[in-house]
């Protein structure tokens, strides 16, 4: 009995040093830890590992780059200090963290939303493309059902990432209204169905830290019109919020879809929002996800995770108050059948 408490005692011992000791720390890109989007959400699933796993705060770090060429010292200061995981949430830190793979071959990372392939880094993908497509449909069943047939979407920079954004939310578009058989590209990037019964106006505002952008290109796609508009643009899209806003608060009704994380919030005027649902990309899910895995001593170096609508990796928030019923039991019909492979999403838009 008393080599048994011996026993337990010594392993009580030894692993509560380990276990205080685990540390996390988190690069942010330009846009700030509170940029309402990716930084945010990333963040808030290693604060959720660390209070479900009660441990110190302390030893759960974050540095803000104000630039870019913060990356590769503000990833390297963690590995100095031994943090036992290192993050880095976007496509920008893809370079960065190859070269500190390099340079500190016994840590180990995480990059978000874009793939690493060093053996002492897991990349987290995301199947972007399937959570927009069910965007889609909630947008076109929406404007439908008051009578409108524009819509628009608003990037960030324009690459093969953020055009699976794109390519989803249209395809979602043209999945919840097939009685338009034609659509065509216009000029403009705009996608147009049968001469102008349906339009989706495209625009890119190349940059992801520039709201100001973000509200400009909102002005111009609802002054034309545009009567939801989502955008895949970071910290800019919130200036389609911003304007989506203050154009409700005037008296006109118009929408905004939130990306990365529900942003239902964001939009609130009194206790209501003109964001109409979010396409969220769980990047809290990835963090915690691999905070846990390497705390039990199962990093997966060297693997790409997957986060698709198949393992709720990607979708609409559990609760969006201003899509009827109706519209959530046809996105629901449409969710299945993604998960299921019925449906096969396109991850590059029409041409």
């Amino acid at each position: 009995m008393k080599k048994a408490l011996f026993a337990l005692l010594v392993v009580a011992l030894v692993a509560t040093p380990a276990f205080a000791q685990f540390k996390v720390g988190f690069v942010t890109d330009t846009g700030g830890i509170d940029d309402k989007s990716f930084n945010q959400s990333t963040w808030e699933g290693i604060i959720r590992f660390q209070k479900d796993y009660k441990m110190p705060a302390a030893n759960f770090k974050y540095l803000q780059s104000n630039a870019e060429a913060d990356y590769l010292p503000n990833i390297s200061a963690f590995a100095d200090e031994g943090y036992n995981l290192i993050v880095a949430s976007g496509f920008l830190f893809e370079k960065a963290i190859g070269d500190a793979a390099t340079n500190y071959p016994t840590s180990k990372f995480l990059v978000i939303d874009t793939v690493v392939s060093k053996p002492n880094v897991v990349s987290a993908s995301f199947a972007e493309h399937e959570g927009s497509f069910l965007a889609g449909v909630a947008a076109a069943l929406r404007a439908k059902a008051d009578g409108k047939n524009t819509v628009g979407f608003i990037g960030g920079m324009q690459f093969p990432l953020i055009e699976k954004f794109q390519a989803g939310y249209e395809q979602g578009i043209m999945a919840a209204l097939p009685e338009y058989k034609t659509w065509k590209r216009g000029n403009d990037m705009s996608l147009v169905a049968d001469g102008g019964k349906f339009t989706i106006f495209v625009d890119y505002t190349g940059d992801f830290a520039a709201p100001d952008k973000g509200q400009a290109l909102a002005q111009k796609q609802f002054n034309k019109g545009a009567y939801i508009i989502f955008h895949a643009a970071g910290g800019s899209g919130n200036g389609m919020i911003k304007e989506a806003k203050e154009r409700q608060q005037k008296g006109q009704t118009v929408w905004a879809i939130g990306v990365d994380k529900d942003q239902y919030a964001d939009g609130l005027i009194g206790n209501k929002s003109v964001v109409l649902t979010s396409m969220t990309k769980r990047v809290d899910v990835a963090a915690y996800t691999v905070c846990k895995l390497t705390y039990e001593g199962k990093f997966p170096g060297g693997q790409t995770l997957i986060f698709n609508v198949a393992n709720n990796g990607v979708g609409l928030p559990e609760k969006n108050p201003n899509l009827s019923a109706d519209i959530m039991k046809v996105v629901k019909d449409f969710e299945s059948k993604i998960a299921s492979g019925k449906i096969k999403v396109s991850e590059i838009p029409q041409k």
